[in-house]
């Protein structure tokens, strides 16, 4: 029983001893963590507060950024509104100009008529000074006719009446005479102002439509890098294509003007070429034009490849092949050569089935009859002329021959194919809208004006540029000197007046460049 008890006792110390120290190491652990807990949340304040100060920079930032961004959103609409301000004065200045011509042509006007009043006011005192005059010779003579001839009053007055009469008669048939042929000259004239006025009212669309590429840019300050220093790099690529190029108000865009279709398509690769590589620069220009020429040359080919395949035909020589891509270059009066050409082939071609004829032979005689067009501004000659001298050169069958030479009635046809070109060709012309004739007309005038420049001694190359209003004459400097530059422009304006009708006026630009090239190595 004691020992029971004992057994007891010593378990409820042991518990009592446990408790103890269990509770000790309770509390160490609870203080272990308080601390721990307390390092933690300093931590987290510091933390809390490097996070804030970062939050605050970022944000002092991104303000200024705002800040900044909306400034320059502000300068850029300041600009454009300066733009747009700028470019309405400019149209302002523009319409003041056309105003200010506008009333001087009024004022031409009003003096013209108040010398044809003045001129009515001459004539009608004059006819009243004559029927002074007759009334006083109708008394004078009816006195002496009364005296001599004892005659009646009546009489007489019969007699003076019918005299004056015939001649007035004569007098008023002079007058009348006079008067028509002056207003018939009046009328004349006027008609050719008129017809004039109308032609380049009518001409412009057609001309802008033929003679005008566009060159699309990526922005706006490629413009200033085409212009170049001074100009630079603008007077290079229109020295060596011989292109007009124009930049204005138009949004990412630059205007080639010309009326050589090939030129213009030069330029307008080589101007893309610039464009995409960056660099532009005389040098660069110059490059990038002789390179656009030999693919053009290619292209040339591949058309006039392209167009005998189409049609079916074959063993065509291949300087003729080439001829024959030309003509997609060349316009008569403002139609496609190359596309009247293929046309007049297809109906020569339907038109010999039809017969019973020849339809390959049919095709290639209609492709080949206007042949000589694609030469007939680089050398003299009629294209008919050209064209049978090409065939021959080539030769071609005696009926492609006669084809070309009889399609506009110069020699008799030899064949039916001859006569079905010539029918087809008047079939593809006559169509509604296919020419223009005030376009090949203005295309002639701008030839011819290079021609007269090119026939001076000293000229190594000349354009006609700003739709026939200049033209600018490249020199060779070791044979035409400063001085004679000057008499050269000279002389040419007065070969110019005397050869050319034109309507306002032709600037004539003699140029003299001396260039001096080394390369170091």
């Amino acid at each position: 029983m004691n020992t029971a008890l004992l057994i007891i006792l010593v378990s409820l110390v042991a518990i009592v001893i446990g408790l103890v120290v269990g509770y000790k190491i309770a509390t160490v652990k609870i203080n272990n963590a308080l601390q721990l807990a307390n390092k933690t949340a300093q931590d987290i304040a510091h933390q809390a507060e490097v996070d804030a100060e970062h939050l605050k920079k970022t944000a002092l930032v991104e303000a200024r950024d705002e800040s900044q961004r909306y400034q320059d959103r502000l300068e850029n609409e300041l600009t454009e509104r300066r733009r747009e301000v700028k470019t309405q004065e400019e149209r302002l200045v523009s319409r003041e100009s056309v105003l200010d011509r506008k009333d001087e042509s009024l004022q031409k006007r009003e003096e013209v008529i108040a010398d044809k009043e003045k001129k009515l006011d001459q004539q009608r005192q004059s006819v009243n000074d004559k029927e002074q005059s007759a009334e006083a010779l109708l008394v004078e003579r009816e006195a002496k006719l009364v005296d001599v001839a004892q005659m009646s009053r009546d009489s007489a007055r019969e007699q003076i009446l019918s005299e004056t009469a015939k001649q007035l008669v004569q007098e008023r048939a002079v007058m009348i005479k006079e008067s028509e042929e002056q207003a018939a000259a009046e009328a004349d004239k006027k008609a050719k102002n008129l017809v004039v006025e109308a032609i380049q009212r009518s001409a412009a669309d057609m001309v802008a439509e033929t003679t005008v590429s566009v060159v699309a840019l990526p922005n706006d300050d490629m413009k200033g890098r085409i212009i170049g220093r001074e100009g630079r790099n603008i007077r290079a690529i229109e020295t060596v294509t011989g292109i007009d190029l124009i930049i204005d108000d138009t949004p990412e865009a630059v205007v080639l003007s010309g009326f050589d279709p090939i030129r213009r398509e030069i330029a307008k690769n080589a101007l893309e070429k610039l464009i995409a590589d960056g660099r532009i620069h005389p040098a660069r220009i110059e490059e990038m034009v002789e390179k656009s020429r030999k693919e053009m040359d290619e292209h040339i080919r591949e058309v006039g490849e392209q167009t005998v395949f189409d049609l079916g035909l074959h063993s065509m020589h291949p300087d003729l092949i080439k001829t024959i891509g030309r003509m997609n270059y060349r316009t008569s009066y403002g139609q496609n050569v190359l596309v009247h050409s293929v046309e007049v082939a297809k109906l020569t071609g339907m038109l010999a089935a039809e017969l019973g004829q020849d339809v390959t032979l049919a095709k290639r005689a209609g492709l080949l009859h206007d042949i000589g067009k694609a030469i007939d501004h680089e050398v003299d000659g009629s294209h008919v002329e050209l064209g049978v001298e090409l065939a021959t050169k080539y030769k071609e069958k005696s009926v492609v021959i006669n084809a070309i030479a009889s399609h506009h009635g110069d020699t008799e046809p030899e064949s039916i194919i001859a006569v079905l070109v010539a029918a087809a060709d008047s079939i593809s012309a006559a169509r509604p809208g296919a020419r223009s004739e005030s376009l090949e007309n203005y295309v002639q005038r701008l030839q011819q004006l290079e021609a007269i420049a090119n026939g001076f001694n000293g000229v190594e190359k000349s354009f006609a540029i700003q739709a026939g209003r200049e033209v600018r004459v490249m020199v060779e400097p070791a044979a035409v000197s400063d001085f004679e530059a000057q008499v050269l422009a000279h002389d040419m304006k007065e070969q110019i007046e005397q050869d050319l009708d034109y309507p306002g006026h032709i600037k004539v630009t003699v140029i003299r460049e001396s260039r001096s090239v080394e390369y170091a190595k």
